[in-house]
């Protein structure tokens, strides 16, 4: 099970609305480029070890295109959690309804591991995957760069600053990757085509016997309180390169006790 997100466009202007939510236009948005990570760590298993690669997200209709993305790299199953009350929900409610999800599809065919990229480019909080492991009761292996699994266990290597570690946990499990992990594909003509076959299966927050009181915008645990674009940079001094550049910068750093 992967878990993808539909998130604006990075390099587009964004504002907040008067509900302090991110204004999101119709059709701006595209496939959290870190889930992509995720996306090819899942594949690459499945084409070792057999299986199948279900796309999960959770968003309001232009969300599907994640799925259908993931479908065009190489999953069999794609399934979007459609329902207005879920707008506003922060991380926890997000996972609540992810976690609802997963356990629907796991009644039907038991789910071995779910894997989420590091981070969504539009939040960047990183909360997801303990969230969304915590909901589920599964131990979690998180910014795994290297993903194996044998003998019923998945191990992990995760990169510290002074350090690597090699986790192992029983499955089913919870892993999160960088984008150290992978190269992610690219989707090829005969994927995009097969993936315009493919259902997308919707579901609301009725079919997951999820309480609409517990999720959305008044269910969330924090809240934007005011924004405003961030003011122009004053006092600035620009230097002409004559060759002495670098030792004033060194002076100013000293002068200025930065170093």
């Amino acid at each position: 099970m992967v878990c993808v997100k539909h998130v604006p466009d990075i390099q587009s202007e964004r504002a907040l609305g008067p509900d302090g939510r991110v204004v999101r236009d119709q059709g701006d948005g595209t496939l959290n480029e870190l889930d992509e990570n995720a996306l090819e760590a899942a594949l690459a298993l499945v084409e070792e070890h057999g299986g199948e690669v279900v796309a999960l997200t959770v968003g309001p209709d232009d969300a599907v295109d994640a799925v259908r993305k993931g479908l065009q790299m190489g999953a069999e199953q794609a399934v979007h959690v459609l329902d207005d009350a879920v707008a506003g929900s922060d991380v926890f409610g997000t996972a609540t309804v992810l976690a609802a999800a997963i356990r629907r599809i796991g009644a039907d065919a038991p789910v071995d591991l779910v894997v989420t990229g590091m981070a969504g480019l539009d939040g960047l909080t990183s909360l997801l995957p303990s969230a969304l492991a915590a909901e589920l009761d599964l131990p979690q292996l998180t910014l795994a760069a290297e993903l194996t699994v044998a003998d019923g266990a998945v191990t992990v290597r995760r990169e510290l600053d002074h350090a690597s570690e090699v986790l192992t946990a029983p499955l089913p499990a919870l892993v999160s990757v960088t984008d150290q992990a992978n190269d992610p594909r690219y989707p090829n003509f005969k994927g995009i085509m097969a993936a315009r076959k493919k259902p997308v299966d919707v579901l609301t927050l009725a079919d997951l016997g999820v309480d609409p009181a517990s999720v959305g915008g008044d269910a969330a645990w924090t809240e934007v309180v005011e924004a405003a674009p961030r003011p122009p940079r004053e006092n600035r001094v620009l230097v002409n390169d004559d060759g002495e550049a670098g030792l004033r910068l060194a002076a100013w750093l000293v002068e200025n006790k930065l170093v």
